[in-house]
């Protein structure tokens, strides 16, 4: 490429070397002329508006800061931005977009963690591996060590999934792979996508009603804001298993805490609405819930694929304007 475009990495250094390994690096090197961010810190949206202008793409993550009419002011050379994380919308503003300005993110290279967690967790609910764990630990006698009715297997359960985007997707040929009767709730689904997918399409009171196992793929909108509500938990049968490793603003969670403290169900739930989870939460003492604290999309192997899959964007858009996951301003409301 006989003009190198010039690239600000905003990312602090530790994050970036986390994402971005020796080879993506050198990648992104090659592509074009890289200036860093070499403090331990995101700079504030004023600084960025100090820096931006030079540049003609823009490499962002967690933590960076929103691209406001300040910054944009000031991006005069700017044709890409970068997010190497998956939620944009607090970062990157409708205006951006209707400045022409491109955007892609990884959101794609994050799914996959997300639904292998979302696929442990109902695992280990299904065995209840940590309520039988938690008794032999607490040196209760063999013989009376039991959990929540005997065991189940994936295999042969119905599994309802709650969006079909990047993770539920991901979720669903996990679930099929292992045997499971998928039914999934999208209103944005199609009956053909649904058919090359294999799945059963429902509305959701007939997904909470008739699948035992029901988990959380949907992006927090206002469309999804509390979907999941009190009628719809009141219809999870006896024994059920409710997984939530998206959002947990699409679920509202007095209500999810008013039905767990029954003990009719079992819940995993990775995301919350305080984060992090206070330690007086009363999510912490119900024993029929395993918590995580929002950690299913960190993994080694997802972290790499991020910074691969921005490198491999920015290669491709300086090459030839193309973008195997563009974000589109008319995309935004349904995204997370």
């Amino acid at each position: 490429m006989p003009n190198k475009p010039s690239i600000l990495v905003l990312l602090p250094p530790s994050l970036f070397d986390v994402i971005f390994s020796p080879q993506a690096q050198a990648q992104l090197a090659e592509i074009g002329e890289l200036t860093c961010n070499r403090e331990e810190r995101n700079w504030p949206s004023a600084e960025l508006a100090q820096r931006i202008g030079d540049f003609d793409a823009a490499i962002t993550g967690w933590g960076s800061p929103t691209f406001t009419e300040e910054v944009l002011d000031q991006a005069n050379r700017l044709r890409l931005v970068a997010h190497s994380a998956g939620t944009i919308k607090k970062l990157l503003p409708p205006p951006l977009f209707q400045r022409g300005i491109a955007v892609t993110h990884a959101a794609a290279a994050i799914a996959p963690a997300v639904a292998e967690m979302t696929i442990t967790l109902i695992m280990l609910s299904l065995r209840q591996v940590h309520v039988l764990d938690r008794q032999l630990k607490a040196g209760l006698p063999w013989q009376q060590i039991k959990a929540f009715g005997l065991a189940q297997e994936i295999k042969g359960n119905r599994v309802g999934v709650v969006g079909a985007g990047y993770t539920g997707r991901e979720t669903i040929w996990r679930l099929k792979a292992l045997g499971a009767d998928v039914w999934v709730y999208d209103p944005y689904l199609t009956e053909a996508r649904a058919a090359e997918l294999g799945i059963q399409t429902a509305d959701l009171d007939a997904l909470f009603r008739d699948c035992p196992i029901v988990t959380m793929q949907a992006p927090p909108t206002a469309e999804t804001h509390h979907m999941i509500g009190a009628r719809q938990l009141s219809l999870l049968r006896d024994g059920a298993i409710f997984i939530n490793t998206a959002r947990s603003l699409t679920v509202d969670q007095e209500a999810l805490l008013a039905e767990l403290r029954t003990g009719r169900f079992l819940a995993a739930l990775d995301v919350f609405d305080q984060e992090p989870l206070p330690v007086d939460s009363p999510f912490r003492q119900l024993d029929n819930v395993i918590l995580t604290p929002h950690v299913a999309g960190a993994t080694q192997q997802s972290r790499t694929r991020q910074g691969d899959v921005i490198a491999s964007e920015i290669a491709s858009f300086f090459q030839d304007e193309s973008l195997a996951y563009e974000v589109r301003l008319e995309m935004l409301e349904t995204m997370a």
